[in-house]
């Protein structure tokens, strides 16, 4: 009789142990049905995001495309070759050190000394390279050291000694816009050569079509390989992935955008050297958060620095890095602004630069509440702001109204995050 009962009670385990893998089964992920669903499953995935505040990058494209359609319809000078290409050197500068800054938003920081940090870096290579005879190549790398060395100060002051990032690198931008002041000397002004290492950032291009055209394609089938690799990885590992159509729908669409572009630089100068490498610094800035246990570690951080530190990331160091990574970058933009009026002066760093580097950032999709956002958001964030900038120069709106509409924009950028973490936590997923 006990027999039976035991033989029993193990038919009952097993049949619940069958139905309970029948149901691990059952509950797939719901974005793995969207492509078997079709048009219908791309629908419902997309309100489905809405409801939950996924909007990622979506508002700030629309947002340009919306500018360029209204400057457009106002000028037809905007989307001209020469404007196009003026725009995407310009942004450069401002670029680059909004890449840093998404670095320190990711820890829910703030780094108020970029502007200043960015116009001492470029003084500190101009007197190596002028005053003091230095090759230029070596003042270059001792100006972005000094940058990464400077940012990992105020990230010493913040995550060894305590102090709140804000009031150090607030200090920061007063104590290095008066460094920058006292090396420039007393006529504040050092000139560059225009045909050299610095000079040639943001004047040089690549007149062959190939250039522009070559770029193109490598963009393109780079991101095609590494996106059909990685969802063939993730569909190996039973995690959602995006189908094939899906992957190939978003390369043309890459495609045609790159080939755009190509064409219009074609059409003026050719490819700018500037534009390169940015887009050389934002692959591998990307790659180093989204593929490195360190990119991990800067968004845990951003989530929960408690929960990290209990989790074994050593906080202090990341935090550091992170400062330096800032610092370095401000350094590399303070070069290109230097670039572009061939000379190192008191006005470096100052004005709306910081303002811009730090909105661009936000606009793109960073947000300020820390843990969410990549590098490319500075790239879309400062082609909004520049574009509004020669949009409203070509329409000779004054100064101030420039002011009042970048800063309207920023707002509305912000607000958008704010209702965005709203959705997210009222969805379950912040």
């Amino acid at each position: 009789m006990s027999i039976d009962k035991t033989s029993a009670t193990a038919q009952d385990h097993e049949v619940l142990n069958t139905e309970a893998a029948a149901a691990a089964v059952t509950a797939v992920d719901p974005r793995l049905l969207v492509q078997e669903q079709g048009l219908a499953g791309y629908l419902t995935e997309f309100r489905r995001k809405l409801k939950a505040g996924e909007l990622g990058s979506l508002p700030v494209i629309l947002g340009l495309i919306a500018i360029c359609v209204i400057f457009q319809s106002l000028n037809s000078a905007f989307l001209s070759a020469q404007n196009i290409n003026d725009i995407t050197v310009t942004m450069v500068g401002t670029g680059m050190i909004s890449v840093g800054i998404v670095f320190v938003l990711l820890l829910g920081e703030i780094d108020l000394s970029v502007g200043s940090v960015s116009g001492a870096s470029s003084a500190i290579a101009a007197v190596l390279a002028v005053n003091q005879g230095w090759p230029e190549w070596a003042a270059v790398l001792f100006a972005v050291a000094a940058g990464a060395l400077i940012g990992a100060a105020h990230g010493f002051f913040f995550a060894v000694l305590g102090a709140p990032a804000f009031a150090v690198t607030l200090a920061g931008l007063l104590f290095w816009l008066g460094f920058m002041l006292q090396t420039l000397g007393e006529n504040g002004t050092i000139n560059l050569d225009s045909d050299g290492l610095i000079g040639k950032l943001t004047t040089y291009f690549f007149t062959d079509v190939a250039a522009a055209y070559g770029l193109a394609a490598v963009v393109t089938a780079v991101f095609f390989i590494t996106s059909f690799l990685g969802n063939r990885r993730r569909e190996a590992a039973g995690i959602p992935f995006r189908p094939l159509s899906d992957t190939v729908l978003r390369t043309v669409l890459l495609g045609i955008v790159s080939f755009a572009a190509a064409i219009m630089y074609n059409q003026y100068k050719g490819l700018p050297l500037a534009t390169v490498i940015f887009l050389v610094f934002l692959v591998g800035t990307d790659f180093l958060l989204r593929r490195t246990s360190y990119g991990r570690k800067i968004f845990a951080l951003g989530g929960s620095v408690e929960a990290s530190r209990r989790a074994g990331i050593n906080v202090t160091a990341v935090r550091i890095s992170v400062f330096a990574i800032s610092g370095g970058f401000a350094a590399i933009g303070g070069l290109f602004l230097a670039s572009k009026i061939a000379s190192a002066n008191q006005s470096a760093g100052t004005g709306d630069l910081l303002m811009n580097a730090i909105a661009a950032a936000v606009i793109g999709g960073t947000s300020l509440f820390g843990g969410r956002g990549r590098t490319w958001n500075a790239l879309l964030g400062v082609l909004v702001i520049v574009s509004i900038q020669y949009g409203l120069q070509l329409e000779s709106i004054a100064e101030p109204v420039k002011y009042m509409i970048t800063a309207g924009v920023l707002l509305t950028t912000v607000v958008i995050d704010s209702i965005t973490r709203k959705t997210q936590k009222t969805a379950g997923r912040a």
